[in-house]
């Protein structure tokens, strides 16, 4: 492993426990969709943000000029159910702990999430006294698993990619992770087990987050 300058944290699952009601959040964006049109069965199977994106697109050809409004009401509603899952969540034990000790190493740190930026301030308001850069789903233009997503926060790190690593509890955080040049590491404190990890080419896999500092 080449010298890392940077480490890219996945936060739910990773540093987090968010207890989002995904079952709610998906059959709230179906419903909304279907006040704008048909919704087909395919799209029931994407993730919520790759839902809410394609439904967009329904809603233009089935619908023009109300696609922007179901947009908006979409990420609002995923939005109210993100952060009052948070009030239920907790750090992971170690996060603010492992955060100190890199910074205190010269390595920068960055959270790279497809959440919200308010279900993340609402369970770590001093969030940015312990992280370099904070990339949500509203600062981006893209989200994991595409790259983008992580080279947007590497460019507020200032710091290349072979010289960064991705850690994450799920398979898409390693494919953003090896897409965009990362080290990638995975973690078992989330939503995948070894052999998921381990299948999407993770580098690494560790018990947790917070073992980071023994392994760099």
């Amino acid at each position: 492993m080449m010298p890392i300058k940077a480490i890219l944290f996945d936060f739910d699952g990773t540093l987090a426990e968010l207890n989002v009601d995904f079952i709610r959040m998906r059959k709230a964006v179906l419903d909304l969709m279907s006040n704008y049109c048909s919704v087909p069965d395919n799209i029931k199977d994407c993730y919520v943000l790759e839902m809410i994106d394609a439904g967009k697109e329904l809603v233009f050809k089935n619908n023009p000029g109300r696609e922007n409004d179901f947009f908006k009401k979409a990420h609002e509603l995923i939005c109210h159910i993100e952060t009052a899952g948070s009030k239920k969540g907790r750090l992971l034990a170690g996060t603010r702990e492992v955060l100190q000790l890199l910074r205190e190493k010269r390595v920068k740190t960055g959270i790279v999430t497809r959440n919200c930026m308010a279900a993340i301030k609402q369970l770590f308001p001093d969030i940015d006294l312990h992280c370099d850069a904070v990339i949500t789903r509203e600062f981006t233009t893209q989200v994991k698993p595409h790259p983008i997503h992580l080279l947007t926060a590497l460019d507020a790190l200032d710091t290349d990619a072979h010289s960064a690593a991705m850690v994450g509890d799920h398979p898409m955080d390693i494919t953003a992770g090896r897409e965009a040049g990362t080290y990638t590491i995975g973690v078992l404190t989330g939503y995948s087990g070894f052999a998921a990890l381990r299948d999407a080419g993770a580098d690494m896999i560790i018990e947790k987050a917070a073992d980071i500092p023994q392994v760099l």
